[in-house]
């Protein structure tokens, strides 16, 4: 399927490995233009060259060494794409732990990271994307949003209230066809994923591998998921045949949520 979104532009955050990368080359493969920022150089430049290849010539690729959740870094990623038609916000989740451990700091800075980033960047963006009467903005977020996980307070805290904002901002702008829409992944193989087993495994004092097992069979597939599962669906959000699909909370998980909504 041609998903209509060839030539367009899309700055994508954090996306020199994991889920943000993923969705980069999902969008590379449909002929976007391609915006990539990540803090690390190394990997950042690494994921530059597979988008190339993936584009085939026929789309182009700029990469920004950023942190997007400062004000400096979102400058930066806005200088090098400031009219975006398809933003994908993403930043990394703050670490798993026991609520009584954090700190007013430690709340502001997830706070920073993984809600009021992404506000700013689709406050810097939207407007444009209704004036041009294209706009796609999904935000990846998390399934804990939907299933919180215990270890994960912090992140279910913060993505939350993103959830809620995106919730009373998708209505207003759908007439302009610009739609606002969250992605929630489960335990897809990432840094991540391994982070989190990691705390659980630690907090429970069991090893990491039977962690991860005991995971894996709360989910029905079977499986942890695959980063190109999650980048296809992103592209699909995204493209033109998406239009009548906003302020939605997708649930990539293999089934693990076992409620009908």
């Amino acid at each position: 399927m041609d998903l209509g979104i060839s030539g367009k532009r899309a700055l994508v955050c954090a996306a020199s490995k994991g889920l943000g990368r993923a969705c980069a080359l999902a969008l590379a493969a449909e002929g976007v233009e391609v915006s990539i920022v990540a803090r690390g150089r190394e990997a950042l430049e690494a994921t530059a060259r597979e988008l190339e290849k993936v584009g085939a010539g026929r789309t182009a690729v700029t990469m920004v060494s950023a942190d997007i959740t400062t004000l400096e870094g979102r400058a930066a990623a806005l200088a090098a794409c400031p009219q975006p038609d398809i933003l994908i916000n993403n930043a990394g989740g703050p670490p798993p732990g026991d609520f009584r451990d954090w700190n007013r700091d430690d709340w502001l800075k997830a706070l920073d990271a993984n809600m009021l980033a992404p506000i700013e960047l689709i406050k810097a963006t939207i407007d444009g994307m209704i004036e041009r009467k294209f706009g796609r903005i999904v935000s990846i977020t998390s399934a804990a949003v939907k299933a919180p996980i215990d270890v994960l307070g912090l992140s279910n805290g913060a993505r939350s209230g993103l959830t809620g904002f995106v919730a009373g901002l998708a209505r207003p702008s759908a007439k302009h066809n610009v739609t606002i829409n969250n992605l929630l992944p489960g335990f897809f193989a990432t840094d991540r994923m391994h982070t989190v087993i990691t705390g659980q495994a630690k907090t429970r004092g069991v090893s990491y591998e039977q962690a991860l097992a005991e995971r894996i069979a709360t989910i029905p597939v079977a499986r942890v998921g695959d980063p190109a599962e999650f980048g296809a669906a992103c592209a699909w959000l995204c493209s033109a045949q998406a239009g009548f699909i906003t302020g939605q909370n997708w649930l990539l998980d293999g089934g693990a949520y076992p409620g009908t909504f």
